[in-house]
């Protein structure tokens, strides 16, 4: 998103000496002190919710693949509100913004995209457990296999990583205006992109391919993944065990709808659409709200994981009893 009102550029704009203003809530001093608030309790109830499922599936000596993704998803989720909301916390305490540093902006960016990422091919390899486990039940051992569970997870991270590192080294080299000041409240990338001091859409393309890398094709995987699904649940006669196999994707599809709804809605819009109040409160939502209710998703919906979770407080009891 083009500054238009800059018309000249900063030769040493792209000195890693340079510094960011992270704008935060600046505009709401009346609500600091309530946003403060609400933002430690849902971090610190979003830590203990992705904590306890990590635990919970680490202790238990036999896991099937879905446990094995839910606890990378845990990991993923401890990650992405860890690089986020400190430094949300922390703009809410500063009067004026909190600055942030050149390499502090990049590094933020691509943990950011690179997490995102990586959590959007999970959900494609989520989705293919699903299929399997429908489609071909017969099989689904000897397919997913703890090899093939472990290949999986570390292609999702290293995919994700990679396009962010290309995302983030293409915005970084960008020639930014005199205002640095972004109005976020951590280094988004159509925030810092807005301050970039060219007229052209040239800045815009790493986006887009990351957006059709990270968001259209999984996307695709998954709803193709689902077609099959359906077509398979379609020649499934008993009703009782067409829905009794549907409720096993119903927490995955709740999920993959919320990430990737949320996401769509931040990055694949045309620039006019740039606003940066609002995309302050969808960012809120995305990177405070999601990764709390995801916890509460698969731990309600999931049977596995309210299996495991019970055998953990057992344990505990039994423990304290003792």
């Amino acid at each position: 998103m083009p500054y238009e009102g800059c018309m000249e550029r900063d030769n040493k704009s792209t000195d890693p000496t340079m510094e960011f203003l992270l704008l935060g809530f600046s505009e709401l001093l009346c609500l600091r002190v309530l946003l403060f608030l609400i933002f430690l309790i849902v971090h610190l109830v979003t830590l203990a919710g992705n904590v306890m499922i990590f635990i919970a599936v680490v202790m238990e000596p036999s896991r099937p693949p879905m446990l094995f993704f839910l606890c990378q998803l845990s990991v993923i989720e401890l990650c992405y509100t860890l690089v986020i909301v400190p430094k949300a916390l922390l703009s809410l305490i500063v009067v004026d913004g909190s600055t942030i540093s050149f390499i502090g902006c990049a590094a933020q960016m691509h943990l950011f995209v690179a997490l995102g990422g990586a959590e959007c091919f999970l959900l494609v390899a989520m989705s293919y457990d699903r299929y399997v486990a429908i489609c071909q039940p017969l099989h689904y051992v000897v397919v997913m296999s703890e090899g093939l569970c472990l290949r999986l997870a570390v292609a999702c991270c290293l995919g994700g990583f990679a396009v962010a590192l290309g995302l983030t080294v293409a915005v970084f080299r960008l020639p930014f205006c005199q205002s640095r000041r972004i109005n976020h409240f951590f280094c988004d990338v159509p925030a810092v992109l807005h301050l970039a001091c060219t007229q052209s859409y040239t800045p815009e393309l790493p986006l887009l391919a990351a957006c059709v890398l990270l968001l259209l094709l999984p996307f695709l995987l998954i709803l193709t993944s689902y077609v099959c699904i359906a077509a398979a649940l379609l020649r499934v006669t008993p009703s009782v065990g067409r829905c009794k196999a549907f409720s096993t994707c119903i927490s995955h599809l709740a999920i993959t709808l919320l990430h990737y709804g949320c996401a769509t809605f931040m990055y694949i819009r045309p620039k006019s659409s740039y606003s940066p109040a609002r995309d302050k409160m969808v960012s809120l939502v995305y990177t405070n709200i999601t990764p709390l209710l995801y916890p509460f998703i698969y731990s309600l919906r999931n049977k596995e994981i309210r299996g495991v979770l019970r055998k953990m407080l057992k344990r505990k009891k039994t423990a304290q009893l003792n």
